[in-house]
Parts: structure tokens; C-alpha cells; sequence
């Protein structure tokens, strides 16, 4: 993807601006953050954004609290009532389902607590606007899929002999993960359709989901493709997180196979299979930058400031309340830049 350093170069620069962030003051020592992780199974949630979330409250000198929702919206309602009944300062909340935001939005409303959803965005019409002090932090879903889509087409269009059949068709399987979740859902939609925009033709072969978004999952259902009638006809991998991708990358070492296999988040488990050729591309969620957005928003709406202020993040113009951070293409050629030193 031709404009890979120059997003590179913007998400360095949302960095840099991010730790310049001025409103973590000695105010903030004062500010109580009530958080939850929809599932502390997810590999990119608990991994990165969790760490990143409790270190950053800490450099901020403010006090945050994390809880594992499970899974289950039923049980992160009980989780936001303790929160307002420990009076915290605002809640910064990883919705489970996102067809349900409305009541967690109603629940901090009625307390009047300033609330921060992030990673998974509010499906509901009207969710958004019911509050004056809800905000979202998280990604445009449909991009990534759209990155993963072009280093996908460019990748195909480079090796003739991917096309196994020669049919001119490209016979995929995909790993979906969540059903309903907005990153999911556009993900599927649109990394196939970069191909379709293309004039190249597509089949889906099996499409299978999973709510946990897991390397077990990924690993059963690649292997069970693997020994299924089509086996001999799929010529891609479409994997829409890295977890389930590793998971298929196990089924298909231990089957003696190799196809051409892509993720999403950019974990450091992904850049080493990118690194041993099984793996040919993933895109960068980048949760270090959205658990950053997500406090910074949080403290400042604590402090009853501009939620923005003293940051370098800006708010989207189409009116959403949401903070946007970038997606960035992980290649072979460029995977090194983004190991840890």
C-alpha cells in the first residue's frame, strides 16, 4: 500500500502529540476511573489495551479500576451500578454488545458521570445524542478491512500461482469473529470488496464466526476446513484478528500446508510469523493510541474540560463525539518497524 509510510509518519505524530498531553495534572490524582475489558479472553484487549490503560492512568497520576465483563452485557450493567455507586470520577467502558449501549449511556447519565466508550462503537440510532457526555474513542471500522483488502489484491496480482485452479477466481475462507461486532462486520464486508472494486472475482468457500475472537477457534475450524471436500480449492485466508489467525497458522503447519494468510492488530506473535514467512500481512489496530485517546478523554471529562484540550486528538467532523485513531499496514517489508526495540 503506496501510502504506508506516510500513515506511519501520522500515527508517530499522533504519538508524539499524545504524550505531550498537558490535562494529566496534579488534578488527576483526585480523578477515579471506572473501566471494564469486554472479555479479558480477547487477545488484543487484555494484551494490549489493558497494560496500556493501567500504565497511562498511572503516568497520568489518576486511579483506575478494570473489570472483566466476560462476555456478558447482563453482567457489565452490574459492573457500571457498582462503579456509580463507588461515585467514580467517570467510566471509560469496552461495550459487550453494541446494540445495548443505550442503557449503559442511561445509567451514566442519570448519575450525571461522564462516560468514554471505547474499542466497540454504539450501534444504536440516537445512542450518541441522548447524553452531552458520552464520547467514543476507537478506529473507522471499515478501514481496516480496506488495508487488508489492498495488501491482499496487491499480494495476489504479484503471484500469479496463488490462483491454484486458474480460474481467475480467488476462493477464500474466513475467520470472522464476533457476530455483530462493527469491526467484524466491515472487516468481512470489506476486504472482499477491494477485490470485487478490482473486477476480480471472489468465492467464499466457508465463513465461520466466533465471539471470542479466539486462537482455538481459529486452530478447530482451519483444521477442519483442511480436511473438508473444498480443502483442495481454497487459495486464501482471511483472518479478521490476529488470535484466530494464529490459531489457523497452527492447523495449517500441522497439516504440511501453506496458503496465503492474513490478520488484523499487528501483535507481536503476528510481526514473528510475518518475520518466518507464514504469514503475509496484518494491519495495525493500534490500542496502544486508543487506550491513550480513551484517558485522555476520560481525565478531561472528569475535570470538566474540553475533552480534547490539552491533547493532539480531535474529534471526527461528521458530528459522532469520536476520536478516530488510524489503521496502518503491516507488510513483510515494513513488519520490523513496528517490533519493540
Amino acid at each position: 500500500m503506496k501510502k504506508t509510510l506516510s500513515a506511519i509518519m501520522a500515527v508517530l505524530m499522533v504519538v508524539a502529540g499524545a504524550s505531550a498531553f498537558a490535562g494529566g495534572s496534579k488534578d488527576s490524582g483526585k480523578i477515579t476511573i471506572g473501566a471494564n475489558i469486554y472479555n479479558f479472553a480477547d487477545n488484543f484487549m487484555n494484551g494490549v489495551m489493558k497494560p496500556e490503560l493501567e500504565r497511562y492512568a498511572a503516568e497520568k497520576g489518576a486511579k483506575i479500576e478494570i473489570v472483566d465483563s466476560e462476555g456478558q452485557q447482563a453482567k457489565l450493567n452490574d459492573q457500571i451500578d457498582v462503579f456509580i455507586t463507588k461515585k467514580v470520577s467517570v467510566l471509560a467502558i469496552n461495550l459487550v454488545d453494541p446494540a445495548a449501549a443505550k442503557t449503559i449511556i442511561e445509567k451514566a447519565k442519570k448519575a450525571n458521570i461522564p462516560l468514554v466508550l471505547f474499542n466497540k462503537e454504539a450501534t444504536e440510532t440516537g445512542a450518541m445524542a441522548s447524553y452531552d457526555k458520552v464520547w467514543y474513542v476507537g478506529t473507522n471500522s471499515a478501514e481496516s478491512g480496506i488495508i487488508q483488502g489492498e495488501m491482499m489484491l496487491a499480494d495476489w496480482k504479484a503471484n500469479p500461482s496463488w490462483d491454484k485452479n486458474k480460474d481467475g477466481v480467488v476462493q477464500y475462507v474466513m475467520l470472522k469473529g464476533e457476530p455483530g461486532h462493527p469491526d467484524a462486520e466491515a472487516r468481512t464486508k470489506y476486504s472482499v470488496k477491494v477485490f470485487t472494486d478490482a473486477g476480480i472475482k471472489v468465492q467464499q468457500l466457508a465463513l465461520e464466526a466466533d465471539p471470542n475472537w479466539s486462537t482455538q477457534h481459529g486452530n478447530d475450524k482451519m483444521a477442519a476446513w483442511l480436511t473438508s471436500s473444498f480443502a483442495k480449492d481454497i487459495e486464501l485466508v482471511i483472518c479478521n484478528n490476529d488470535g484466530m489467525a494464529f490459531g489457523a497458522i497452527n492447523a495449517l503447519k500441522a497439516a504440511g500446508v501453506k496458503l496465503p494468510l492474513y490478520g488484523v492488530d499487528a501483535l507481536d506473535q503476528a510481526l514473528s510469523h510475518i518475520a518466518a514467512g507464514e504469514m503475509n500481512g496484518t494491519v495495525l489496530n493500534d490500542g496502544v493510541n486508543q487506550a491513550r485517546a480513551t484517558l485522555d478523554l476520560a481525565i478531561n471529562a472528569a475535570m470538566a474540560k474540553p475533552v480534547t484540550e490539552g491533547t493532539a486528538w480531535k474529534l471526527a467532523a461528521d458530528g459522532t463525539k469520536a476520536v478516530r485513531v488510524p489503521y496502518v499496514a503491516v507488510t513483510p517489508k515494513n513488519y520490523k518497524d513496528f517490533q519493540k526495540k
